[in-house]
């Protein structure tokens, strides 16, 4: 049921088209509101667990106020330029300015006459492959914690771009709803034990622990860089480039089993599609070369 009071009181200083634009990355964006109500309600509906469930519901209804709140502020901060579009009460210069503050705001001006749209704050549509949900608690739970990390990096953001203090004040609560949502998300994943690996295979143990240093160079220049990440009885350090290739003990290659009739089809294409190494054919770029092509065949005049 719709409650027709916001969760939070949303108080805008004074309309600034280009602000809302920027606060359309919330709205319609892949760290916003409804990417995340989308999130943690289809999880919910699939979800075994009863209190997870519950959890996931109630979490994704309040993002949904969460998305009404902000979606409020761009509508705020839009409505001046809005009225006046409407009804052609300013002249034709002013108006230009009027729309054209910076990034988007003509767009939505013009496209969406002032409302909150979704898209991003650089005009992109929003898009269910914002939810990346799979299906699995330990995955899933993972992805809600990052994503309620990103979520408050981007309120920050916003906040520090604007000197609207009823701005400020009802991002710093949609900021630090994250962070409580955060809690309540590691506080589910833990309470699953175990937890870790996702899923019920367990990993192969020959390589579970092995740490292959593929980033190598000058360590006075570029650092050897070391950590519990990579250091310690936990990991097994392979450095030596011949230990990184071929590490099943196999030799290495790809190979397939083919049936007779498809081995002579994939011999015959291979033979039929073969590069001479023997030949220097003249190209279209030798016969167009000019200063800058670099070294080209010669082409006999």
């Amino acid at each position: 049921m719709h409650n027709k009071r916001l969760m939070y009181t949303v108080r805008v200083d004074e309309p600034n088209p280009a602000l809302a634009t920027l606060m359309l990355e919330q709205f319609g964006g892949p760290q916003g509101e409804l990417a995340a109500a989308m999130r943690y309600f289809t999880q919910g509906l699939a979800e075994e667990d009863p209190g997870r469930k519950d959890m996931l519901l109630d979490i994704a209804t309040e993002e949904l106020s969460h998305l009404e709140v902000i979606g409020s502020i761009v509508s705020m901060l839009n409505r001046g330029v809005k009225g006046q579009l409407a009804e052609a009460s300013m002249e034709e210069a002013e108006m230009y300015i009027a729309i054209n503050q910076g990034g988007e705001s003509h767009t939505t001006s013009i496209l969406y006459g002032g409302a909150p749209a979704l898209i991003n704050s650089a005009g992109v549509p929003w898009t269910a492959a914002y939810v990346d949900s799979i299906g699995d608690p330990a995955c899933d739970l993972r992805s809600n914690i990052a994503a309620e990390s990103r979520a408050k990096i981007v309120y920050e953001r916003l906040i520090n771009v604007t000197d609207d203090a009823g701005i400020k004040d009802a991002l710093s609560f949609l900021m630090t709803r994250e962070v409580a949502h955060q809690k309540s998300f590691e506080k589910a994943l833990y309470s699953i034990e175990p937890n870790f690996p996702a899923g019920k295979l367990p990993g192969r143990p020959e390589f579970a622990d092995k740490y292959y240093d593929m980033s190598q160079g000058d360590d006075e220049v570029e650092g050897a860089a070391r950590g519990p990440w990579n250091s310690g009885e936990q990991w097994e350090v392979v450095s030596d480039r011949a230990g990184q290739m071929a590490v099943d003990g196999g030799d290495g290659a790809a190979s397939v089993k083919l049936a007779a009739d498809e081995q002579a089809a994939v011999e015959a294409f291979a033979l039929r599609t073969m590069s001479r190494p023997d030949a220097d054919p003249v190209t279209g770029a030798d016969l167009g070369a000019g200063p800058g092509a670099g070294s080209t065949t010669p082409v006999a005049r």
